[in-house]
């Protein structure tokens, strides 16, 4: 009899990792997807900002697609840039428009935090003024929630920052 528990036992929780497995994979697959794109160079970062979208562009045909947060009203840019650095873990200085907004934050958040907001890696923009980078709240990929950077769930830019070169083009759209 306590054969046929271990027995049930050891199966139910092979199902159940089988299933976190699955479910892990279907969660991933839901945010990165490879997508008809033209118009642009392979190797280009393009953000579509009205779309909330960044995409990564392959070949003359396809991209891979990532869900992004980007600028609220009024902090949005358009324009061209080149990835300028590249960090795992960065540390974060806010800058003083928004210590003005939030005096209580410190002036330096370690790289790796829980509160540092530029997630798992970054890739700077226009001298540091803007990045690509992480998060600390997923929950904000999706909206006009920055000052200006653009956000990608921790996962995504860790994939991302593998792919991309100091000097990889930068397209920011509507």
């Amino acid at each position: 009899m306590q054969h046929v528990i271990l027995k049930r036992t050891a199966l139910f929780v092979a199902f159940v990792l089988v299933w976190a497995v699955l479910a892990a994979a279907v969660a991933h697959s839901a945010t990165r997807n490879v997508v008809n794109f033209s118009g642009f160079a392979p190797g280009t970062i393009v953000v579509k900002t009205g779309e909330r979208q960044l995409y990564y562009v392959l070949d003359h045909n396809r991209a891979v697609r990532y869900p992004v947060g980007v600028g609220r009203a009024g902090k949005a840019w358009i324009g061209e840039a080149r990835v300028e650095g590249k960090y795992v873990k960065p540390a974060w200085a806010p800058p003083d428009e928004i210590r003005r907004e939030q005096p209580n934050l410190p002036e330096l958040i370690p790289g790796g935090d829980r509160e540092n907001p530029m997630g798992a890696a970054a890739l700077t923009l226009r001298g540091g003024e803007y990045a690509i980078h992480g998060t600390n709240n997923p929950a904000s990929i999706g909206g006009f929630v920055s000052y200006g950077c653009i956000r990608m769930h921790n996962r995504d830019i860790r994939e991302l920052y593998r792919m991309v070169d100091i000097g990889t083009p930068v397209v920011v759209e509507r």
